[in-house]
C-alpha cells in the first residue's frame, strides 16, 4: 500500500501540474496578462499552500517557530532545486527587463525578514509590515502586467475550464505532495534511514513538491515565464503572506540559528539567481548544475 501511494502521489503531481500550467496559461491570455505575473500569482501562491497550511497550523498550535524553518527551508530549495532542475531539463532563458521588478521585491523580502530575525523576534507590527510589503507586491505586478497583443478572445465556458483547470492542479498537487511526502518517510523508515535525514530530505522538500512539479513541467512546455514567476512568486509569498500572516497569529520567538545561519542560504539562493539571471540572461543549463552544486553544499553542511 505504500508502495501505491507513492505511485499514486507522483502521478497526482504530474497531472496536477499540467493541469494548473495549462490553466493559468488560458487565464493569463484571457486577461492580457503576461505569463509571468500569472506564474508570480496564481500558480506561485497557489503552490505555496502547503507551506501556508503547515505554518499556520504551527501558530495555532503555540509553536509559529516552525513556520520560519518551513519557510525559509522551502525558499533555498525553491531556487536552488527546484529552478536548477527545471534549468537542466530546459534552459529557463527570460529577457531581464522581465525579472528585474520581481527579483527586487524577491531581494526585499529577503532582506526585510533577516533584519526582523536579528532581534530574535517577529512581532504583530513586523507581521503587518510583510502584508503591505505584500500588498505593494500584487498592486504592482497587476498593474504593470498588461501584455501589448491579445490572444483569441475566449468564451466564458473556456474561461470557466480554464478556471476549473487551476484550481483543480492546485489541489490535485497538494494531494499529490501529501501522498508522496507521507509514503516516501515511511519507505525511509522501513530501509533504516534516520529520522534527521528524513528530516532534512524528504520533508524539507514535501511542501515544495507542488513548486517541482509545476516548473519542471512548465519548463518542459517552454512556458519559461510561469517556470521561474512561479519560484520567485512563491518565495515572495512564503515571506511576505506566510510569515506575515503566522506573525499576526501569534507572534514569532526565533532561534537565533535562523538569523546567523539560515539566512545566510536564503540569501546566497536569492543573490545567487539574481546575479546569474542578469548576467546570463535567465537560467541556461550551466547556471542550473550551479545551483544545484550549491544546494548539494548546503544539504551537506547542515
Amino acid at each position: 500500500m505504500t508502495y501505491l501511494l507513492f505511485v499514486i502521489g507522483l502521478v497526482a503531481l504530474f497531472f496536477g501540474g499540467e493541469a494548473l500550467v495549462r490553466g493559468a496559461t488560458a487565464i493569463a491570455r484571457h486577461f492580457l496578462l503576461s505569463p509571468m505575473v500569472i506564474g508570480l500569482t496564481i500558480v506561485g501562491f497557489g503552490t505555496s499552500a502547503p507551506e501556508m497550511l503547515v505554518s499556520v497550523q504551527a501558530a495555532l498550535a503555540g509553536q509559529p517557530a516552525i513556520a520560519i524553518g518551513n519557510v525559509l527551508g522551502s525558499n533555498i530549495a525553491n531556487i536552488l532545486l527546484i529552478l536548477g532542475i527545471s534549468a537542466v531539463v530546459a534552459p529557463l532563458i527570460i529577457p531581464v527587463k522581465k525579472l528585474w521588478r520581481d527579483l527586487g521585491f524577491m531581494l526585499l523580502a529577503t532582506a526585510a525578514i533577516w533584519l526582523m530575525l536579528l532581534d530574535g523576534n517577529v512581532t504583530r507590527f513586523d507581521g503587518l509590515l510583510l502584508i503591505a510589503g505584500l500588498i505593494v507586491f500584487l498592486v504592482t505586478a497587476f498593474l504593470t502586467s498588461k501584455v501589448e497583443t491579445p490572444d483569441v478572445e475566449q468564451g466564458d465556458s473556456a474561461q470557466w475550464k480554464a478556471w476549473a483547470m487551476t484550481l483543480g492542479g492546485l489541489i490535485v498537487l497538494v494531494i499529490g505532495a501529501r501522498l508522496l511526502v507521507d509514503s516516501a518517510t515511511e519507505l525511509a523508515r522501513a530501509f533504516g534511514i534516520s529520522e534527521a535525514v528524513i528530516g532534512l530530505t524528504i520533508v524539507a522538500v514535501g511542501t515544495s513538491l507542488p513548486e517541482l512539479a509545476t516548473s519542471l513541467i512548465a519548463a518542459i512546455r517552454k512556458q519559461t515565464e510561469i517556470a521561474v514567476g512561479n519560484i520567485v512568486g512563491s518565495n515572495i509569498f512564503n515571506i511576505f503572506g506566510i510569515l506575515g500572516t503566522t506573525a499576526l497569529i501569534h507572534p514569532i520567538v526565533a532561534d537565533p540559528r535562523f538569523a546567523a545561519i539560515d539566512m545566510i542560504w536564503v540569501s546566497i539562493a536569492a543573490v545567487g539567481l539574481s546575479v546569474l539571471a542578469f548576467v546570463l540572461g535567465g537560467l541556461p543549463r550551466i547556471a542550473g548544475l550551479v545551483l544545484l552544486a550549491t544546494y548539494g553544499g548546503y544539504v551537506a553542511l547542515i
